[in-house]
C-alpha cells in the first residue's frame, strides 16, 4: 500500500494543533497498538507515532484514513464539535480548512455514518496519491474536471458527472483542468470498530 503523504514539520496550522493528541487516545480507545493501527491506515509505525506526538501534521487523504479507521470524523480529528445534531448545514457555517493542498468545507453533521465534504483539489495537488482503505466513496463534480484512476482505469468526469465505488479499489482523485476541481464527496466511516478488521490477537489488546 502507498503511504500517504503528510503536511511538512514546523510549526502546525491551528485547525490541527489539537490532533496529536487525539489520534492517540482514539487508538487506545479503539483498542488498537501502535503498529496494527499504522497498519490499517497504511503508514509505518514510526510515521504514526510522530503523527501522534505532534512531530508531523497529516495531509486532508490521511485525516480521512485516520477518521475511517477510527470510526470518526474529520471534524471531530480537529476537535470541531456542533453543540446538536442539526440536520441543517448552512452555507454560512461551512468555515473553509486546508490540508494537503486541499480545500474542504465539512457539509455534513457530527456523528454519522457517512461523512459529506466539499472539496477544491487544485491542479497537480497529490496527483500521484494512490488510496487503498476499507469502506465506499461516493464523489460528483461541480466544476472543473476529475481524472479519476480505479485500479487500471482512469476516468475523466466533467461537472455533473459522479462516482460510486469500493475503497478496496486502488484509486486516486487528481485535478484535469488548469483552474482545479470542485466536488461534493461523501466517504463512509468505520462505525463498526477498526478491531474488527484486524487479524490475530494483538488487534484486540490494549494501545501502548
Amino acid at each position: 500500500m502507498t503511504e500517504l503523504p503528510d503536511e511538512p514539520s514546523g510549526a502546525p496550522p491551528e485547525e490541527l494543533s489539537t490532533v496529536a493528541p487525539r489520534l492517540r487516545d482514539l487508538r487506545r480507545r479503539n483498542g488498537l497498538t501502535l503498529e496494527t493501527a499504522a497498519r490499517l491506515v497504511g503508514l509505518s509505525a514510526a510515521h504514526l507515532s510522530r503523527l501522534e506526538t505532534g512531530r508531523r501534521q497529516p495531509s486532508l487523504p490521511m485525516l480521512l484514513a485516520l477518521a475511517r479507521t477510527y470510526g470518526t470524523t474529520v471534524s471531530d480529528l480537529l476537535g470541531e464539535t456542533a453543540p446538536e445534531r442539526d440536520p441543517i448545514v448552512r452555507a454560512g457555517r461551512a468555515e473553509a480548512s486546508r490540508a494537503g493542498g486541499w480545500t474542504y468545507w465539512t457539509v455534513g453533521g457530527a456523528g454519522r455514518a457517512m461523512q459529506a465534504l466539499r472539496v477544491h483539489v487544485p491542479q497537480r495537488a497529490q496527483g500521484e496519491l494512490v488510496r487503498v482503505h476499507p469502506g465506499e466513496e461516493w464523489l460528483y463534480v461541480l466544476d472543473g474536471r476529475l481524472r479519476l484512476t480505479l485500479g487500471a482505469a482512469v476516468h475523466v468526469l466533467d461537472p455533473g458527472d459522479a462516482a460510486h465505488f469500493d475503497s478496496l479499489t486502488p484509486h486516486r482523485i487528481a485535478a484535469a483542468a488548469p483552474g482545479g476541481t470542485e466536488l461534493l464527496f461523501v466517504h463512509t466511516l468505520l462505525q463498526s470498530g477498526a478491531a474488527d478488521l484486524c487479524l490475530g490477537d494483538d488487534a484486540r489488546r490494549r494501545g501502548r
